[in-house]
């Protein structure tokens, strides 16, 4: 086989493998299409070929009423960023929140600790990769979670020595920040998803900035993931698939892990698989890796031409922990801590996810409930933008700063928000006093709207 082009996850080892599965996939897409009558409609079985796709068009979690009545309203967004315009009814929503979701990523971070343990700088890319790429399995769920309200926050403790917050500290566009760090690594993201209604699919860019710091060396390494797709999002049964690019860059040495998230073909063919290199700083392969997001990762030594060593053997990095059986939500069982309040430090902030009544009777089963305080939160927050807006005052987050920075990423720029500190002085201060009891904790009124005031 020939040398993997410098950079390109499209060479040497996978090379013929990767451009034929693009150009089959491609194929698989065009030909099921228009398999409806309303322009924009396509219809896609990731488990079948073309001829399922008007079979698979009356599945899915929609009551015909409902998926008639839906369409009808959204077909005239096709082609639209629907992140925050539209109003989506709770039977789509899981019993979680954005800013909860962006604390998923944290179940393996064992793999960040060993990063920061590894003395070979080529392995440790491989552990922070996979770290990177485990929360994909968590990210196959087609359950929609709630959009944060504007300074509603998400608090995590008792998890592998970890203390993660999250904030969502714009409505528009809805971006949120994120910080988390235990005695090895410190993690920071600033996300402001961008999406694409395409008619019955949604595609979702990534616009974002995440950078882990290994606190041993100092290593600082950038994340660039690759976009997703949400399919049959009205007609048909909801998946969702991600295809492309996941570039994960040593900041400090200039090493860097590209992985190519293969995308789905007929008949379910190469579903979840990923396949790629780590290029040292003049980009020439060191160790493959290969494997599934839904499942695991693996990798061996290479040579320059991306064939794996002799004497060497594919070894298991990461593989996915065992998920509770027929969950309806899909939740995995660190989803399912994220809600906890097992999880939630002393004295949990009014403004957190876990407090809102809609996550809460969603979470309980009574759809009409949730649909009611998801109504009366929506126009609440409504209300006091009109509040301020009256007072000439604008919203200032409490724990992330907005900086003078601006990235550009392959989806549009954006401005980046910096963690302050303030939450480990509040945190510090607060883990010194007496705890709240979990029943006390869950009687707390969610206020996302008086929370900045830390004399209460």
């Amino acid at each position: 086989m020939g040398s993997p082009e410098k950079g390109q996850s499209s060479g040497g080892f996978f090379a013929a493998m990767t451009s034929g599965l693009s150009a089959f996939s491609n194929a698989m897409h065009r030909s099921v299409s228009g398999v409806r009558a309303q322009d924009g409609m396509q219809v896609i079985n990731p488990e079948g070929g073309k001829e399922d796709a008007e079979e698979e068009a009356q599945r899915g979690r929609w009551k015909d009423e409902e998926r008639d009545s839906y369409w009808k309203l959204m077909q005239n967004y096709i082609g639209s960023d629907i992140t925050s315009m539209v109003t989506l009814p709770v039977l789509i929503f899981e019993p979680m929140t954005m800013l909860q979701k962006m604390a998923e990523l944290m179940e393996y971070s064992y793999l960040l600790d060993q990063a920061d343990k590894c003395d070979d700088p080529y392995m440790r890319m491989v552990y922070a990769s996979s770290w990177a790429l485990s929360v994909y399995y968590a990210y196959q769920r087609t359950w929609k979670p709630f959009n944060p309200i504007l300074g509603e926050t998400y608090e995590m403790a008792n998890h592998g020595g970890i203390t993660f917050l999250s904030e969502q500290v714009c409505h528009h566009p809805p971006m949120s920040a994120g910080h988390a760090e235990n005695e090895h690594f410190a993690y920071d993201v600033t996300s402001k998803l961008r999406t694409k209604f395409l008619g019955n699919s949604l595609d979702v860019y990534p616009v974002g900035r995440t950078r882990v710091t290994l606190k041993r060396d100092g290593v600082v390494l950038d994340l660039v993931p690759p976009p997703t797709k949400v399919n049959n999002l009205i007609f048909g049964r909801t998946w969702v698939d991600s295809s492309g690019e996941m570039i994960m860059t040593n900041l400090t040495t200039g090493d860097k892990v590209v992985l190519c998230f293969q995308p789905c073909g007929w008949f379910g063919a190469n579903r979840y698989e990923v396949d790629g290199y780590v290029y040292n700083a003049d980009e020439e392969p060191k160790i493959l890796m290969t494997g599934k997001w839904s499942e695991s990762m693996c990798y061996q030594p290479c040579d320059l031409e991306g064939e794996p060593l002799p004497g060497t053997e594919l070894k298991e990095v990461w593989h996915v922990a065992d998920v509770p059986p027929d969950d309806k939500f899909q939740f995995t069982h660190f989803a399912h801590k994220i809600n906890s309040f097992n999880t939630a430090p002393k004295k949990l902030l009014a403004s957190d996810s876990r407090l809102r009544p809609d996550r809460l009777a969603l979470e309980k089963g009574d759809l009409s409930k949730a649909g009611a305080a998801k109504s009366s939160l929506e126009e609440r927050q409504r209300a006091e933008k009109r509040n301020r807006d009256a007072k000439g005052d604008d919203f200032v987050p409490k724990w992330f700063d907005r900086t003078e920075e601006t990235v550009a990423t392959p989806w549009g720029d954006l401005e980046v928000y910096h963690y302050n500190g303030k939450y480990t002085e509040h945190r510090n201060t607060v883990d010194s006093s007496d705890a709240i009891v979990s029943e006390d904790v869950q009687s707390i009124e969610f206020n996302p709207w008086q929370y900045a005031d830390l004399s209460e």
